[in-house]
């Protein structure tokens, strides 16, 4: 299949990690967003949000997300936070496919062993939970295809992945 795949889903549920291997089972290019993100300021993600602010760095990841114009044939691993921009969503939705890897609220905690240092954008005052239920409504908003990841290993998802680009 021409076009892109488009990665989405909660931290820890594996859009850089499967994504990686999807790209070479498809034979597609591999980006994530949350790479350009840390070379368009020369930080890491974590210190973009205690040192910049999460205003900067929303306003970072949506001009990021919105200048992937020239890749056509790629999977993309966005950040998580990548459906709180309808307008960059919907650039993404028009250069590929959306793919919504799919985790529950306690898969996900028990996959992220550092909350603290990751990079994830959390509102002031906001808890996981509050940030998985504000989410999950936008995941399901903007996919296409949604692969639940709750009980599958890397390979399965892979496949699931693939299976999207028939």
């Amino acid at each position: 299949m021409a076009g892109s795949v488009i990665l989405i889903g909660m931290p820890g549920c594996g859009k850089s990690t499967c994504g990686v291997l999807a790209a070479k089972a498809l034979c597609k290019s591999f980006l994530d967003t949350d790479i350009l993100i840390q070379e368009r300021t020369g930080m890491p993600l974590q210190e973009i949000i205690e040192t910049k602010g999460t205003d900067f760095f929303a306003e970072t990841e949506e001009a990021v997300l919105s200048d992937l114009a020239a890749y056509t044939n790629t999977v993309i691993a966005t950040g998580g936070s990548a459906v709180y921009y309808d307008n960059a969503m919907r650039h993404l939705k028009s250069i590929g496919r959306v793919v919504y890897l799919k985790v529950g609220f306690e898969e996900m905690m028990r996959r992220i062993k550092n909350i603290k240092t990751r990079g994830i954008l959390l509102a002031p005052g906001e808890t996981m939970e509050d940030l998985f239920r504000r989410r999950t409504v936008l995941y399901e908003k903007y996919a296409d295809d949604v692969i639940d990841c709750d009980g599958t290993d890397v390979e399965e998802v892979v496949s699931a992945i693939c299976r999207t680009c028939i």
